[in-house]
């Protein structure tokens, strides 16, 4: 059996077509249930999130799998197999293995770095686990991933690489400015309880916005979540300095009506339809962006520019041919900087009649004496050279300037938008709305393609290396481990059964002699088995080492359903410890009170220690990252 993964993400798919891709969670369950029962596939879990979907299983027909897991992403996706097929990418054995401990690192998100997927990990795990579909492989290299991932954050400074995307996306909203100060005061509505959400609104809390709402289809869960923020950001004693966070719950009902007076808007809920549409977008800043100002300032910028323009002529104008009003008006209207009635841009269009006119009267103007002006001798030149081309043309070339293209000033936004669900929560017709700012997962992975990388890139990305050559070497010594054990086993059969005959035949030995005579016994053929045991494990670790548990049970002619029993029951044990350790690990956080939904909202940010507690998803929003 081999590693098989085959997925799409935001590096090999646009994301509408992630959009539509995108996993539900009973949706997630049925692939899993589906995929184990197909024929290649013997184990299965499923990576989902905002920016991914990928399917590990333990194969045995890498061909198969990859047609069977294909074809399974694309029935429960609601995508065409041929239309998603472009889209898709297939790692295998230790490939696989690369690109998962990548992914665990943080290596392969878009915002290179960030930490929330060491939960979104963790949680496929359990997933698996409950429905039965990881056995030992699939385990073994989730849990490996967490602790590869976890490795990555304590040792380097990938964190300097990047920041959560919750981070990021207030980033992009700021337009530049610190992310605290822009926030400070303001109104914020956090729509969804999940673990992205939970993120969301602790990351406003800690900026010190002056009022954080929470809104859920589940109204208990969003009245915890406000009750968490609230104990751990609300009033507190004029003596300390913490930030003072009103923050409340409301059901999704009271939405439109919350819109109308939040500053901040993040969503990111399990939806499959919009929850913001546009016209409820534009309803609720309708009257906040200050439109007509903003119009009355954009003409009188057009007055200023027509008072700035300097003279239309130069010199004396009497009994010029040209009609100057409609000559200036023009120019005016056009956004000209002014020209010479006696230079090239008057005469631009004049029949060959009206500019020999024109030269006439240009040969008998006055000197402009102002500096940096063209003179009419200077004029008379480029008047002969128009001629000339009026004789041939019937009428001088016209030379326009591009007329300039008004800009219509935008009011700044009143309204910022933050979209961080898949499908998407927010229309994005609410792009073209006055006064609104809209960022979703399309602009982020736009803005994030030339995020700066940092220098602890490289040394995450060793570890990576280190880690899966050490992965593969334990899995095949794994591998060996249940024959090793059935030798020892029919070893210490044999023992026994030499005792017992022993016995029978000198059965005057007290118990003293009985047991020195069975130590004695045990001792030789653990020496026997001791060298061959450890270095056939060693040999086993190394490239190639698999046929080395064969060679032995052909060897010892062990059975190979006593083998396969001895598998069986160290899968389940592994299985039930990993289980276990979960269940513990949340259990403390619970019982800590400083934990929901796999949040931390005790710390100063989202950082190295205990990186797994991070960013848990829940039923609900599971899958979305």
């Amino acid at each position: 059996m081999s590693l098989l993964v085959v997925g799409l993400s935001h590096r090999s798919a646009p994301v509408s077509v992630l959009e539509r891709a995108a996993l539900s969670a009973d949706a997630q369950i049925k692939l899993l249930q589906d995929t184990v029962a197909a024929e290649p596939a013997a184990e299965a879990a499923v990576l989902a999130t905002c920016n991914r979907i990928e399917l590990y299983a333990d194969v045995d027909k890498f061909h198969a799998g990859v047609a069977e897991l294909s074809t399974l992403l694309a029935q429960h996706s609601g995508v065409g197999l041929e239309e998603l097929t472009p889209y898709l990418y297939v790692h295998y054995e230790d490939r696989a293995v690369h690109h998962f401990f990548s992914v665990a690192c943080g290596l392969d998100s878009m915002v290179v770095g960030e930490g929330q997927i060491l939960g979104q990990i963790k949680d496929a795990l359990a997933t698996a686990q409950e429905l039965h579909t990881a056995g030992r492989l699939l385990n073994d290299l989730f849990q490996q991933a967490l602790r590869v991932g976890k490795r990555a954050h304590s040792e380097t400074g990938i964190d300097r690489a990047g920041q959560s995307l919750v981070t990021f996306g207030l980033e992009q909203l700021s337009s530049g400015a610190p992310v605290d100060a822009w926030l400070e005061g303001k109104r914020a509505l956090v729509i969804g309880a999940g673990s992205m959400s939970s993120l969301a609104a602790a990351t406003l809390a800690r900026a010190g916005v002056a009022e954080l709402v929470v809104a859920n289809r589940t109204f208990d869960r969003a009245e915890r979540l406000a009750a968490l923020l609230a104990e751990q950001y609300g009033p507190r004693p004029a003596d300390q300095d913490d930030v003072d966070v009103l923050a409340r719950a409301v059901p999704m009902e009271s939405v439109p009506d919350e819109l109308t007076r939040a500053d901040v808007v993040v969503s990111c809920t399990g939806a499959t339809g919009l929850v913001l549409t546009a016209d409820l977008v534009a309803e609720a800043v309708e009257g906040r962006t200050g439109a007509p100002a903003a119009e009355r300032a954009a003409e009188s910028d057009t007055d200023s520019v027509r008072s700035g323009l300097p003279p239309t002529s130069v010199g004396s104008e009497d009994g010029c041919p040209l009609d100057l009003s409609a000559v200036q008006q023009g120019s005016a209207v056009q956004g000209s900087t002014g020209f010479s009635v006696m230079g090239e841009a008057a005469v631009a269009g004049m029949d060959a009649a009206t500019l020999e006119q024109h030269a006439a009267w240009v040969d008998n103007g006055t000197v402009d004496r102002r500096e940096g002006r063209r003179t009419p001798e200077i004029d008379t030149d480029a008047v002969a050279a128009l001629a000339a081309a009026a004789a041939t043309l019937g009428r001088v070339p016209e030379r326009r300037r591009p007329e300039p293209v008004a800009e219509v000033p935008r009011p700044l936004p009143v309204l910022s938008l933050l979209d961080l669900a898949m499908p998407r929560d927010v229309d994005a017709a609410v792009h073209r709305l006055l006064g609104v700012r809209l960022v979703d997962i399309e602009s982020l992975a736009e803005a994030s393609a030339d995020a700066p990388m940092a220098a602890d890139v490289d040394q995450v990305r060793r570890i990576v290396s280190d880690e899966v050559a050490a992965f593969d070497a334990a899995q095949r010594a794994a591998h060996i481990t249940p024959t090793v054990v059935a030798l020892r086993a029919m070893a210490a059969d044999v023992v026994a059964s030499e005792i017992a005959r022993l016995d029978g035949r000198l059965p005057g030995l007290d118990d003293k002699q009985r047991g020195e005579i069975t130590q004695t016994v045990r001792r030789v053929v653990d020496k026997l088995l001791h060298a061959p045991t450890v270095r056939v494990k060693q040999l086993a670790a190394e490239p190639g080492g698999a046929g080395y548990a064969d060679a032995l049970r052909t060897l010892f002619d062990l059975d190979a359903e006593t083998v396969a029993a001895v598998s069986r029951a160290d899968d389940d044990s592994r299985i039930d410890d990993s289980r276990d350790d979960i269940r513990r690990d949340d259990s403390r956080r619970d019982d800590d009170g400083v934990v929901f939904g796999g949040l931390d909202f005790g710390r100063e940010n989202f950082g190295r220690e205990n990186f797994d507690s991070n960013n848990f998803e829940s039923a609900e929003n599971r899958g979305r990252a």
